[in-house]
C-alpha cells in the first residue's frame, strides 16, 4: 500500500500545483469593466417638469329648451275680434306686439256699470254729510225747546202746588214737554246712526272698486301682447272664434335666452368647483361662497362641432340625476337667435342635444405631464449622469390626456415622454428635450383646444 502512494505522489503534487496557479492567476487577473459606448446609450425625449397654469374643466351632455315658454290661456270668455297675420307656429314676433284681442265690449260695460256704482255711492256719502249737519242743527234747536218747555212745566208746576193755576194747565204742559223729550231722543238716534250708515256706503263703495278692478283686468286679458321676442310653436286658435275661460290659444317661446341643464359628473364638477370657485369664508352663506360668474361655459352642438354658443352657469339644480347620479347644472345662452346663419351657424332650439364644457383657471398652479408617460402610478426620470430612474408618483386626476401629479415630482426634474419597451433602473440614456411638446403642453393646461 506504502509503494501504491509513493508511485501516485508525483501525480497528485502535480495536480495541486495545477490547481495552485490557476488560483494565482485568477487572483491577480484584472476584473471586468462596464465600458458606457455611445451605441448603448437609449435614445429618448423628455419634457422639465413644472407647475402651469391650469384651466379646470367639467364636461356634460344636456338638451336645449327656451328660458321662458310662454302659455296663452284664456282668463276670459269671448269672440276673437283681432288676430296678427302673422300668428302661425314659427313665426318669430317683437316685444310688443299685439297678438290677439277678444271682444271686450261686455267688460267696457262692466267698467262702466262699476263708475256709476261709485259715481252714485259717492252721491249718497255726500247726502249723508248734509243730512247729519242738518240733524245736528235741529237737534240744536229742539234741545233749546225742551229746555224752555222743562222750565215752562217747572213754573206750572210750582203754580199748581199754591193753586193758582189748574191742575189740567200742568197736565198739558207735561204732554208738551214729553213730546220735545220724544223729538230730541229721535234726532239723537239719527245722529247715532250715521256711522253705520257710513260704514255701510264705504262698504259698497270697497265692493264697487273691486268689481271696477276686476272688470279692468278682465279688459286688459282681452289682449294677448308678447311680454318679450318670442317665437311661436303652437297656434290653436282663429278669428271670430269663440273662445271660453281656460282654453289655451297659443304657445310660445322666449328667444332671448335659452338654457341647457347639462349633466356633469359629481366627481369632476366637485373638483372644479373647490378649486376654482368655493370660497374657504364660512362667514359667507352658500351663494357667496359659490362663485359662478367665475365659470366658463361653452356648448357645442352634438355631431357638429363647428357649431358652438357661448353661455354662463345660472345655477345648479337641487339633487342628482336619478339614473347617472350626475350633477344638473343649468347653463344660459343669451341672444341664441342673434348670430345665427343657417345652415353653418343654426340657433340654439329646444331638443337641441348638445356637449357641455364648464372651466375655470385653478387658484394655484398645478403639476402638470402627459398622462401617457404615467406608466401605472411609475414616471421615468433622468438623472444628472443621463441614468434612468424609475419612481413612483401619486396622481391626483386626469384631464384631457393630461395627469396632474400630486406627490413624487419636483420641478426641473426631467420626464421621459417616450414609451421604453425595457425600462431598466439605471440603463444609460440619451435623453433629448422635446420643446414642442413642452410648448404644447403648457397651452393645452390653460385650456387650448386640442
Amino acid at each position: 500500500m506504502s509503494s501504491r502512494l509513493l508511485k501516485r505522489l508525483p501525480v497528485i503534487l502535480g495536480f495541486a500545483l495545477g490547481v495552485l496557479l490557476i488560483v494565482i492567476f485568477v487572483a491577480r487577473s484584472p476584473s471586468p469593466e462596464w465600458v458606457d459606448e455611445g451605441r448603448s446609450a437609449v435614445p429618448v425625449t423628455f419634457i422639465e417638469a413644472q407647475r402651469l397654469p391650469f384651466q379646470l374643466e367639467a364636461r356634460g351632455h344636456g338638451v336645449a329648451h327656451p328660458s321662458e315658454t310662454w302659455l296663452a290661456f284664456a282668463s276670459v270668455a269671448g269672440r276673437v275680434v283681432e288676430r296678427h297675420p302673422k300668428l302661425e307656429s314659427g313665426a318669430m314676433l317683437p316685444e310688443g306686439t299685439l297678438l290677439l284681442a277678444l271682444d271686450p265690449s261686455r267688460y267696457e260695460l262692466a267698467i262702466a256699470a262699476a263708475k256709476a256704482d261709485l259715481k252714485s255711492l259717492a252721491i249718497e256719502q255726500e247726502k249723508l254729510v248734509t243730512e247729519e249737519a242738518n240733524t245736528h242743527r235741529l237737534l240744536k234747536l229742539e234741545q233749546e225747546r225742551l229746555e224752555l218747555s222743562e222750565q215752562e212745566y217747572a213754573r206750572i208746576e210750582k203754580l199748581s202746588q199754591s193753586g193758582t193755576v189748574a191742575r189740567a194747565k200742568l197736565d198739558e204742559q207735561l204732554r208738551s214737554t214729553l213730546v220735545q223729550r220724544q223729538s230730541v231722543t229721535a234726532l239723537e238716534n239719527t245722529l247715532a246712526l250715521v256711522p253705520a250708515r257710513r260704514d255701510i256706503l264705504k262698504a259698497q263703495q270697497e265692493g264697487a272698486t273691486v268689481r271696477l278692478d276686476q272688470a279692468r283686468r278682465d279688459l286688459e286679458d282681452t289682449r294677448f301682447v308678447a311680454p318679450y321676442d318670442l317665437r311661436l310653436s303652437k297656434v290653436d286658435v282663429e278669428l271670430h272664434q269663440f273662445v271660453g275661460t281656460g282654453q289655451l290659444l297659443f304657445q310660445a317661446e322666449n328667444i332671448t335666452a335659452a338654457e341647457v341643464e347639462a349633466r356633469i359628473p359629481f366627481s369632476t364638477l366637485r373638483r372644479l368647483l373647490g378649486k376654482a370657485t368655493f370660497s374657504p369664508d364660512v362667514t359667507k352663506s352658500l351663494e357667496e361662497r359659490l362663485n359662478l360668474p367665475a365659470l366658463e361655459a361653452e356648448l357645442e352642438l352634438a355631431g357638429a362641432r363647428n357649431v358652438r354658443w357661448k353661455g354662463q352657469v345660472v345655477r345648479i339644480s337641487s339633487g342628482l340625476d336619478p339614473d347617472t347620479r350626475a350633477a344638473r347644472v343649468v347653463v344660459q345662452v343669451d341672444q341664441p337667435y342673434a348670430n345665427a346663419q343657417l345652415p353653418h351657424a343654426p340657433p340654439l332650439q329646444r331638443d337641441m342635444y348638445t356637449r357641455v364644457r364648464i372651466s375655470a383657471m385653478s387658484s394655484e398652479p398645478l403639476m402638470v405631464i402627459p398622462a401617457s408617460a404615467v406608466h401605472q402610478g411609475e414616471i421615468w426620470l433622468i438623472d444628472n449622469d443621463s441614468h434612468l430612474i424609475r419612481r413612483q408618483v401619486e396622481v391626483a386626476f386626469e384631464q384631457n390626456d393630461l395627469a396632474i401629479i400630486a406627490e413624487g415630482l419636483a420641478s426641473g426634474e426631467r420626464v421621459v415622454v417616450d414609451d421604453l419597451s425595457t425600462a431598466i433602473q439605471g440603463m444609460l440614456l440619451a435623453p433629448r428635450q422635446n420643446n414642442a411638446l413642452q410648448e404644447s403642453l403648457a397651452a393645452r393646461a390653460a385650456g387650448a383646444e386640442q
